[in-house]
């Protein structure tokens, strides 16, 4: 069973007032895993992957689930999403669109990429609020994953 105390969220959001409300949300629902934050498309693969200025990090510690913005500079958070399921080590890893963006399209490509679910940013605090906490307590609380999505495999 994986500690409930590593189940490490991904926060991919380069918006600094909509990171510390996330982070505050998730203070207010009791929700006190590791948070990781990165600002870009390519720090979260860096992270993902064990690379950049990620490759010292412990590899074993794998997110419960990514929350990924998709207006992201560097790389975008579709790119990034469609690297995460092109590799076999993150293929089932959890990821939740969390974005401003109200575009058809992204909400499209998103689930033809294969994101798990798709969040509208609500402009109201307290809505926001509310969302993450949501989003908290079925990722990280009510959800189960396979050990595998959690943990890399080791190979010989």
């Amino acid at each position: 069973m994986y500690e409930l105390s590593q189940r490490v969220v991904l926060l991919v959001e380069d918006n600094a007032d909509d990171e510390l409300m996330t982070l505050r949300a998730f203070r207010r629902s009791n929700l006190h895993n590791p948070v990781v934050v990165v600002r870009d498309g390519a720090e979260a693969l860096d992270y993902l992957f064990v690379q950049g200025k990620h490759a010292h990090r412990d590899p074993s510690i794998r997110p419960q689930v990514v929350l990924l913005d998709l207006h992201l500079p560097r790389i975008d958070g579709l790119e990034v999403l469609r690297r995460i399921r092109a590799n076999e080590q993150t293929r089932t890893l959890p990821v939740v669109v969390l974005t401003s963006s109200k575009e058809e399209r992204d909400l499209v490509e998103s689930y033809e990429l294969g994101v798990n679910s798709f969040v509208h940013k609500p402009v109201d605090v307290t809505a926001f609020f509310e969302a993450v906490r949501q989003l908290g307590m079925y990722w990280l609380v009510l959800n189960e994953l396979p050990s595998a999505a959690i943990a890399p495999r080791r190979t010989a």
